[in-house]
């Protein structure tokens, strides 16, 4: 009963070398490196598809209002715009990191908190490109003639407008999911984005703050670092692919 025991309250070494047991040994808290990369790049993930998906969201229903309806309507969410734009965002992350640790939010409900402050600050760059294609198309004969038809307002915006503008957004999507992974990397890497326990690449790559450990035990951040590389460039080649195949000047 005591050998059960003391097997079942034993923890792994803290910064041991990769091993056949532990493939990219262990960290600062006993954990396998190897797991907490598979777990953290879950989280990166799902932090960015989900801010992507929000700002794509938000970006097509404003930019599709502006740029139908035109007028004071345009002006109103043009300038709603600009405001977001003018919004340092840096200092609002720190602020809004501190606010969280002050306040001792649950590391899985700072995950969201975070979705949602990057998904609110990155919006407008995708309503101002959905507005200027908007523009450009709703003088065209085909929206003259889902006019003359009847079709209610919502329709001729979301069922005629927007899918002609679906190949620039899934392309500013693709492109912009690498910068959101690199942002909430940065953050992590700050202390302001994904808490302890929960594992992200950025917050495992916080561990050269500890000029110690960065020099010692390279298995514990080069990794993170590679896959975090690895990772934008493979959406960033995506949307470049995908931006030459819907551009109609590309084709042959």
């Amino acid at each position: 009963y005591t050998l059960k025991r003391e097997l079942s309250t034993q923890v792994n070494n803290t910064y041991e070398s990769p091993s056949w047991q532990h493939w990219l040994g262990t960290d600062g808290n006993g954990m396998d490196v190897m797991t907490r990369l598979m777990y953290g790049g879950r989280i990166s993930l799902l932090i960015g598809f989900v801010v992507v998906i929000l700002e794509i969201v938000l970006g097509i229903i404003i930019g599709g209002i502006a740029g139908y309806f035109g007028g004071w309507i345009d002006s109103l969410f043009m300038r709603i715009v600009d405001v977001f734009n003018c919004i340092p965002a840096m200092p609002l992350y720190i602020i809004l990191g501190a606010i969280m640790d002050f306040l001792k939010i649950n590391p899985s409900i700072r995950i969201y908190f975070l979705c949602i402050i990057l998904g609110l600050l990155s919006w407008p760059q995708v309503a101002r490109m959905v507005r200027g294609q908007i523009l450009s198309l709703r003088e065209q004969e085909f929206m003259i003639a889902t006019e003359a038809t009847g079709l209610r307002t919502s329709k001729r915006i979301f069922k005629h407008l927007i899918p002609n503008v679906i190949p620039q957004i899934i392309v500013m999507a693709t492109m912009g999911l690498g910068n959101v992974i690199l942002m909430e990397a940065t953050l992590s890497f700050f202390g302001l984005g994904v808490k302890y326990p929960y594992a992200s690449w950025g917050n495992i790559v916080n561990a050269v703050n500890d000029i110690y450990v960065m020099t010692n035990f390279w298995f514990i951040w080069i990794p993170a670092g590679f896959l975090i590389l690895i990772t934008v460039l493979g959406f960033n080649f995506i949307g470049d692919g995908l931006r030459d195949a819907f551009d109609p000047k590309m084709k042959r």
